[in-house]
């Protein structure tokens, strides 16, 4: 997410409508928002968000499942797996509009304000923005949530990797200073930023021992948000209570919102188990993520006679880019040549995937950036041209030449022709066929790596590609874990492919860093999955985050989405451009979705509440 400039100047301090918060002469003016590309929807006065139900009533339960499993509750760090939910219990600087791209409105901020060449930015708190507890929130906090932020989470320090310093700068102010000017988006995600109580966090928990941010706690933590961690079976379930006291429940950004008064979250370590619970009504509201049981398993009566409703809103996808792809680690010697990785896409048969497990659901991804105008298509030109000319030395030469496509198979001739296909192209990375085995041309080393997933219900997408790859000598062997290890393998890069997946907004920014980044391919913890460490992939990213205007920004994302495409970095797979959404009819949702998501809990209520 990068903040853009418009050709007439910035778009993040056009769309802010300004409001005097400002007590000093020298202040800036406060905006109560900032939206990332659009002038801002709702202006000063607004009294709630369009999409919502000011009449719906509070209180019943929602009943939610997840996969895998807890051991800690704070939301912080980057270590052990956190509890779902627990953003219910915290409140952020600011808070997106579903119906929009990209803006948000003050929560316990009531103002932004930063200067002309975004050196900075001030946020000023609300004055009645209180803890669970009734002390206050305060710059000081804001501070500490920041430097922990950074400090604990390989993820935030890179996020936040221009954001050199937050301090008090009034009693309600605080003040990020930037080591770059015209960052554009730093304003933007710190409003996203989650804050949390350092009274709290440096006082003595109950055992009288004092508490540590720094290490993981299942005692239940407290918040400035709606909710409260009511109670919890370590690992199992969690009960997220609705707080009657809550500072913020008639904000304007809250209005309608916030309904139940129960959010329990049942943890599985099956899918399919996880799915017979909501057939048998222990859970409320499911996104069903397997087109084959989206197509097939949901007969049951209750879906007969209306109990639970079917709906596929593509609000949620309209403003979201995709990438899911069997991501090889090339931190491994096995892929580092860009033959190989190119080879292996030769194998994977996406047709017939598509038709025999998925009932010809999915659409096959073809760029970082599927599903939006920021994909690149066809040859690059105009001024996407002339910035890939200026890397022309750093790119693969098919940049210029070739657009890019995925291997067609779906028939016994179309796939034989693609494993002769990469069969050629491993015998150019120094690989051959001997007998029924690949074997290194020098070594004699075979070719054997292991595909790490997370879930079970992974491995009947991933078992037919394992079998390609056998047909022709490779030895790829699945290997399914429990997500607690699936995670601190992954954070640490110990794995040769993974099954991964980026989503990107409107307006990629510092995360692609993160994302494709040269630092972050050698940061644990970072989402740098595949290992990409290129000269041109920096510069572009760059050109992303600092772009003077819209039209250059879009022009830099596109050709980065080249250059990564052109490498063969993942396998890309396939997606759906729609949600699937499954629900008994216990619970019930505004009349119209929000243009760009699904309200999803925070808009929807239960309809046994009066």
């Amino acid at each position: 997410m990068a903040a853009l400039w418009s050709k007439i100047g910035l778009f993040l301090s056009l769309a802010g409508a300004l409001v005097p918060l400002s007590s000093r002469a020298e202040d800036q003016e406060f905006r109560i928002g900032s939206s990332v590309i659009n002038e801002l929807k709702y202006q000063p006065g607004f009294t709630h968000f369009d999409y919502v139900n000011t009449n719906a009533p509070k209180g019943g339960d929602l009943r939610l499942s997840t996969t895998g499993t807890f051991d800690t509750f704070n939301p912080l760090l980057e270590k052990g797996e956190v509890a779902t939910g627990v953003a219910l219990v915290y409140d952020t600087l600011m808070k997106p509009a579903d119906d929009e791209v990209l803006a948000s409105y003050g929560l316990l901020a009531e103002g932004l304000s930063f200067p002309p060449d975004v050196s900075s930015a001030t946020f000023r708190l609300r004055k009645e923005a209180k803890w669970a507890d009734g002390q206050p929130v305060t710059p000081e906090d804001v501070v500490f949530s920041f430097d922990k932020s950074k400090e604990l989470n390989p993820l935030n320090f890179n996020y936040y990797s221009h954001v050199v310093k937050a301090e008090k700068t009034g009693d309600r102010d605080v003040t990020f200073t930037f080591d770059e000017k015209n960052n554009r988006e730093l304003p933007n995600i710190l409003g996203q930023l989650t804050i949390v109580p350092k009274h709290w966090w440096e006082a003595p928990g109950p055992d009288g021992k004092p508490r540590d941010i720094s290490k993981t706690t299942l005692e239940p933590v407290m918040g400035s948000g709606p909710y409260r961690i009511a109670d919890f079976s370590p690992g199992a379930t969690t009960r997220f209570e609705l707080r009657d006291d809550y500072w913020g429940k008639d904000l304007n950004v809250n209005v309608g919102q916030n309904n139940f008064r129960n959010i329990i979250y049942t943890y599985f370590g099956d899918r399919d188990v996880e799915f017979e619970a909501f057939r048998a009504a222990n859970v409320d509201y499911r996104q069903e993520n397997q087109a084959s049981r989206w197509a097939t398993a949901y007969d049951f009566p209750a879906v007969k006679d209306g109990r639970v409703k079917r709906e596929e809103p593509p609000n949620a996808l309209r403003a979201t880019g995709i990438m899911q792809a069997f991501v090889p680690n090339m931190r491994r010697d096995l892929f580092k040549d860009i033959k190989v990785r190119e080879a292996l896409n030769y194998a994977f048969d996406f047709e017939d995937l598509n038709r025999n497990l998925a009932f010809n659901a999915f659409e096959r991804i073809d760029s970082y950036f599927w599903n939006t105008e920021l994909a690149s298509s066809g040859l690059p030109q105009g001024r996407e041209l002339e910035i890939l000319q200026g890397l022309k030395d750093k790119v693969p030469p098919e940049v210029f030449t070739t657009p890019y496509t995925n291997p067609v198979a779906g028939d016994p001739q179309k796939i034989r022709d693609n494993l002769r296909k990469a069969i050629a192209l491993f015998k150019e990375a120094g690989w051959e066929l001997k007998g029924n085995r690949m074997v290194n041309a020098k070594t004699g080393q075979p070719m054997s790596f292991e595909i790490l997933l997370s879930n079970p219900s992974f491995e009947r997408s991933v078992l037919p590609y394992a079998n390609n790859l056998k047909k022709i000598g490779i030895d790829a062997r699945l290997r399914t874990v429990d997500a607690s290890q699936y995670t601190n393998r992954v954070r640490s890069f110990d794995y040769d492919m993974i099954w991964g997946i980026w989503g990107e907004t409107m307006n990629p920014g510092n995360e692609q860093a993160d994302y494709w980044g040269s630092d972050a391919a050698k940061q644990p913890g970072s989402r740098n999955y595949a290992g990409i460490a290129d000269p041109a992939v920096d510069a572009l990213i760059r050109m992303i985050i600092f772009a003077p205007n819209r039209d250059e920004q879009v022009a830099s994302i596109k050709a980065m989405d080249r250059v990564l495409l052109a490498n063969h970095y993942v396998v890309p797979l396939f997606y759906s451009r729609t949600s699937r959404l499954a629900y008994w009819n216990r619970i019930t949702r505004p009349a119209e979705f929000p243009a760009y998501g699904l309200g999803f809990p925070d808009a929807w209520w239960s309809t046994s509440a009066k």
